[in-house]
């Protein structure tokens, strides 16, 4: 499937994408979409013939949970519409808390990293394969960036991406920007994780810019694609010819001359690198990923602590990864086997969901840093989640700013360093002017008026007393113990 040269579709840019010359295909994030309509930037884009990918952003596939019915429904919903030829999502939890760990919800609302173990990818590919039976189209899973590293991991980015492909048969995207990012922040070696992962996988590639602060790299998507990570692009051309590479630009959107730029530096770079050497292209059917091994088991469930089970008769048995082999437990039958492995895999899953609760509620709600972390860069992490959560509320709440003025981000910082997120970006937004009002915020009486009536459109009959607020705190606290 050969898809060319592609930009990110926002609605900001929509003019510039439609008059950019030669675009191949976009992408558009799919949970800016609706499920029975598109905007008519892409109605004219299809219209064209230009394909158009909806890329997800909130599946969680290595999240503990298993992935959500209705979201997989809504992203399979997108894709019949767009008639897209494949799906792309992201290897990453957003979310932790809730029944499994027996506390409240937490929302990260940004895309953070799993740790590269046997257990996170015994999830991991579990997730993906529930996922691949909802979607009507195949799925492509993206590396992410990370400012932070889990203590203990087990493979390298090269080797969990490989061995993601060879258990599910998911096809990759490769996000050169968030090699370059990992290589910085964790000093990873793009070229080792190029070596070791399956080129023929590829589906596409991303290119996007970021900026360095205080020896952190920040994977903004809202500055020019640097230098360093053209490198990674020209890396990567040189060992396959990939079928698409799309620039990804979110925020600061330049002129559309600038982005014509962008996108010649990357049709030269792979001109570059394919004319050095010769790419073996990466268009290829892959492999179908392995079968259960029994009814309603899924191949990703199979393998726990780095040891591969397989039901054999009425025997499980693993094998190791250094090849030894142990029956497990023997079983009555392939249900009986079913249930054994099903056990096993929900320990596994608890055990992620303990620690990616940890871990977000550090980052999110100021509890203790979890043992082997790396303290500095947590509240690096911290301090970014904290901000992008004032950028985007201000994107999907623009009249908050707007009535706040000057004042909105110091009082929307102040407010989510206590106030985790639970529920998306607009409960966010109305909890937030929940907060200023009961407080007597702002000061300006107009101010509170136009902000008192914002919220009541949008939230109640009229805006909520003290009393109320501290009732449901309390109702709140005792449900959390």
């Amino acid at each position: 499937m050969e898809l060319g040269i592609g930009i990110g579709w926002r609605p900001e840019i929509a003019d510039a994408v439609e008059a950019l010359p030669g675009i191949d295909w976009v992408e558009a994030v799919a949970e800016n979409l609706c499920d029975d309509h598109l905007p008519d930037s892409l109605v004219r884009l299809r219209e064209r013939g230009v394909t158009v990918v909806p890329h997800g952003v909130s599946l969680g596939l290595g999240g503990a949970d298993r992935p959500d019915p209705g979201r997989l429904a809504a992203l399979a919903a997108r894709a019949t519409l767009l008639g897209t030829p494949l799906v792309t999502e992201h290897i990453a939890f957003v979310r932790a808390g809730g029944p499994r760990t027996a506390s409240p919800a937490l929302e990260a609302g940004h895309l953070l990293p799993v740790p590269r173990t046997w257990d996170a990818l015994d999830v991991l590919c579990e997730n993906v394969r529930i996922a691949q039976d909802a979607l009507p189209v195949p799925l492509a899973l993206e590396n992410i960036a990370a400012l932070i590293a889990w203590p203990g991991e087990e493979l390298t980015e090269g080797q969990f991406l490989a061995e993601l492909v060879a258990r599910t048969g998911v096809r990759l995207l490769i996000d050169v920007a968030n090699l370059h990012t990992n290589h910085v922040n964790r000093g990873e070696d793009p070229a080792r994780a190029l070596d070791e992962l399956p080129v023929e996988a590829i589906a596409y590639v991303h290119v996007a810019g970021g900026v360095e602060k205080d020896g952190v790299w920040h994977d903004t998507h809202a500055h020019p694609v640097t230098r360093p990570v053209l490198d990674v692009l020209a890396e990567l051309g040189s060992r396959v010819d990939p079928p698409g590479v799309l620039l990804e630009r979110d925020d600061h959107f330049p002129p559309a001359e600038e982005l014509a730029g962008e996108l010649t530096a990357i049709r030269v770079t792979l001109a570059a690198a394919h004319k050095d050497g010769p790419a073996r292209r990466g268009t290829g059917p892959l492999p179908a990923g392995p079968a259960p091994a029994g009814p309603g088991v899924h191949a990703g469930a199979l393998r726990t602590t780095g040891a591969a089970a397989t039901v054999t008769g009425s025997t499980v048995t693993e094998t190791t990864a250094a090849g030894a082999t142990a029956v497990v437990a023997p079983a009555v039958g392939a249900a009986a086997a079913a249930r054994t492995l099903g056990v096993r895999a929900d320990a596994v899953r608890d055990r992620a969901a303990v620690a990616q609760t940890a871990l977000l509620s550090a980052l999110v709600a100021g509890t203790p840093a979890p043992e082997g972390f790396d303290h500095r860069r947590l509240g690096v992490q911290s301090r970014a989640l904290v901000a992008k959560r004032a950028d985007v509320v201000a994107k999907v709440a623009p009249e908050l700013p707007e009535i706040l003025g000057d004042g909105y981000r110091g009082a929307f910082l102040a407010y989510a360093r206590t106030r985790p997120m639970s529920a998306g970006y607009r409960r966010d937004a109305l909890d937030f002017a929940e907060q200023l009002l009961i407080a007597g915020r702002p000061a300006d009486s107009a101010a509170r008026r136009r902000l008192t009536l914002w919220w009541q459109e949008r939230a109640a009959a009229r805006p909520p007393r003290r009393a109320a607020r501290l009732a449901r705190a309390v109702r709140s606290a005792l449900v959390g113990r």
